[in-house]
């Protein structure tokens, strides 16, 4: 027992937490180690609520870079079942819609079969399609260039396709080039880009993309579209949303699709929110574990010094002051493992973040919280050993062996 524990019957109660600092000096070992549970709790609270939101972060910044003002207009089903046609001006006579800021297109081309080389077997396709493209495509949907470049209005005109992502990699084709072939449709085309996956519109991802011309050309492509891309102001997108079918096809709009495939990302973003609270539980859960250790090791604390207590009490110290001592105890291991928990999660939520490739973000409220919770949850769970342990008589500590 140190000599600032030994202090005269009227302490003051700054005092109080200076000894109970004493005290954790004398058992360091067990002290760490409650911290430490105390620690593990913080940090996955912390961790959890941290890359639940760096995760939203990243959503909400690939959804500002996309734009959620995309819809898509696409060939229905007839009365008899069969499947519709849009019209060859639709595109044009949606972009004449007010609101409408841009549009674009693309057309199945039926009957054509995509290969590597000629050596190939006919019946290994690898499930890819050939579509018609507008020169706009890429600013519409949101689609980036990997490798190479996309269609201009040259290109367009001459046997030249860019490859979605996934086609690509089925076909074996890292990187375009002049030098790099393909076959469509028995034709030898040149490879001029690659895409990036496109998360608004993935049926691109398996498409081999060419010229409205060169369609034509080669093909007899119809001009037909199969999807028609188009954007629209913010404010303005559900009134666009109503008129699409019947601008697209005046005659039959309902034999017309219009979605929104933005709707599947912010339905991902409430999936995500859902599991956030239920990550978050899971850290208060881990947080109320780290409060049952701090009780458990004040408890065996009270235990293992009940002598010490009995002879503060013949000295002259009452039961508040007791009481005082072991409820700082308790504190101030709670507030170093919060401390350390706070900055265990944020160092896992940036290095998750970094991996990634994420914005690492910890909210102000989910560290401040984590900090006050430790606090309030050790004062709580040292509430009843340091009442325990003013309780004891003096006699009865000083015969405990």
């Amino acid at each position: 027992m140190t000599s600032s524990e030994l202090l005269p019957a009227r302490l003051a109660t700054r005092d109080v937490f200076r000894i109970g600092a004493a005290g954790l000096r004398t058992r360091p070992t067990r002290a760490l180690l409650s911290a430490l549970g105390i620690a593990i709790g913080i940090a996955a609270m912390i961790a959890v609520v941290g890359i639940s939101s760096s995760s939203h972060e990243e959503l909400d910044r690939r959804l500002a870079a996309l734009g959620t003002n995309l819809l898509t207009v696409s060939p229905g089903h007839t009365l008899n079942g069969q499947t519709a046609d849009l019209p060859p001006e639709s595109e044009a006579m949606i972009g004449r819609i007010g609101p409408v800021t841009a549009t674009s297109a693309v057309g199945m081309i039926s009957n054509v079969k995509v290969y590597r080389t000629d050596r190939i077997p006919v019946e290994v396709t690898n499930g890819l399609s050939a579509f018609a493209a507008r020169v706009t495509l890429p600013s519409t949907v949101g689609a980036t260039v990997r490798s190479g470049a996309w269609l201009n209005g040259l290109t367009g005109r001459y046997p030249a396709v860019v490859l979605g992502a996934s086609a690509a990699q089925r076909l074996g084709i890292g990187r375009a080039n002049t030098a790099t072939e393909i076959l469509v449709g028995g034709g030898r085309f040149t490879v001029v880009g690659i895409l990036n996956p496109v998360d608004l519109a993935p049926e691109l991802d398996s498409a081999v993309l060419m010229g409205w011309e060169i369609a034509a050309e080669r093909f007899r492509f119809d001009g037909h579209p199969t999807t028609v891309y188009t954007r629209s102001l913010e404010s303005q997108v559900v009134a666009v949303s109503g008129v699409l079918a019947a601008t697209a096809n005046p005659r039959a709009p309902g034999e017309v699709t219009v979605s929104r495939p933005s709707d599947t990302l912010s339905a991902k973003e409430a999936a995500d929110a859902a599991l956030n609270g239920l990550l978050l539980g899971l850290g208060a859960v881990a947080l109320l574990v780290g409060g049952v250790g701090v009780a458990n090791t004040m408890i065996i604390s009270v235990l293992e010094r009940r002598a010490e207590i009995g002879l503060r009490r013949a000295l002259g110290a009452n039961q508040g002051q007791i009481r005082l001592q072991f409820l700082a105890e308790s504190l101030l291991v709670s507030a170093l493992g919060g401390a350390g928990g706070v900055l265990l999660g944020i160092g896992v939520t940036a290095g998750y973040a970094a991996y990634q490739d994420w914005p690492a973000v910890v909210p102000a409220w989910a560290t401040a919280g984590g900090l006050v919770a430790t606090v309030v949850i050790g004062g709580l769970a040292g509430l009843y050993p340091a009442i325990r342990a003013a309780r004891l008589a003096p006699t009865e500590a000083l015969a405990t062996p």
